[in-house]
């Protein structure tokens, strides 16, 4: 709380006239001598503009606060993605996007934005946000993310005698197809569990 209040440049009374509290309680929070309930939470995080997971990063036990009990969490919005030795790793993050807790429970997730039309038909559009479970297999006819010469497409994937089937939802896009011989030229980054429209 120190932190960002020092980067907003508030003094201690600065910050408590605009959460309705007194100096003295702002300071005692700060200097973890009385716990904060989520409802002040709030209010500071508002009044210091930041969102209240970077708030009490790293703090949680020492403010009280279980950090379960947040409706949200940031999820980080992928731009470009690399898997030397079949690894993946994140090479650039264009951002943040809070997300619900409830969506991201079992797993590890992250977004990447959708680029043009060949995924319409599964209502899915330019500019959409999509959230992907990072996995590497998926089940027969899912919608997954695909990394395809170091760009990341969504494909509905099928698996045909040892052959690999990644289809768009767009008839003016063909299949693309890969055998056991070149199959190391594509990789399934993770499932598609949510759309975020872009209005």
């Amino acid at each position: 709380m120190k932190k960002y209040r020092t980067i907003r440049n508030y003094s201690l009374q600065d910050l408590a006239e605009r959460v309705g509290l007194t100096k003295k309680t702002i300071q005692r929070y700060e200097n973890g001598e009385i716990k904060i309930d989520m409802d002040r939470l709030n209010d500071i995080s508002v009044a210091l503009d930041v969102e209240i997971p970077l708030l009490i990063e790293g703090a949680e036990s020492f403010l009280g606060v279980n950090i379960e009990e947040l409706d949200t969490v940031k999820i980080p919005i992928v731009g470009r993605v690399s898997c030397g030795d079949g690894v993946f790793a994140i090479e650039e993050i264009d951002g943040y996007e809070e997300t619900p807790r409830s969506w991201v429970r079992g797993g590890e997730f992250f977004y990447v934005r959708a680029e043009g039309d060949s995924m319409i038909n599964a209502r899915i559009h330019d500019g959409d946000l999509l959230l992907i479970r990072k996995q590497d297999e998926v089940e027969e006819g899912e919608i997954a993310a695909v990394l395809i010469d170091e760009k990341v497409y969504l494909k509905r994937v099928f698996k045909n005698d040892g052959m690999l089937i990644l289809q768009s939802e767009n008839t003016k896009y063909g299949p693309i197809f890969r055998t056991e011989d070149n199959r190391d030229t594509i990789k399934i980054l993770g499932k598609l569990k949510k759309i975020v429209i872009n209005m």
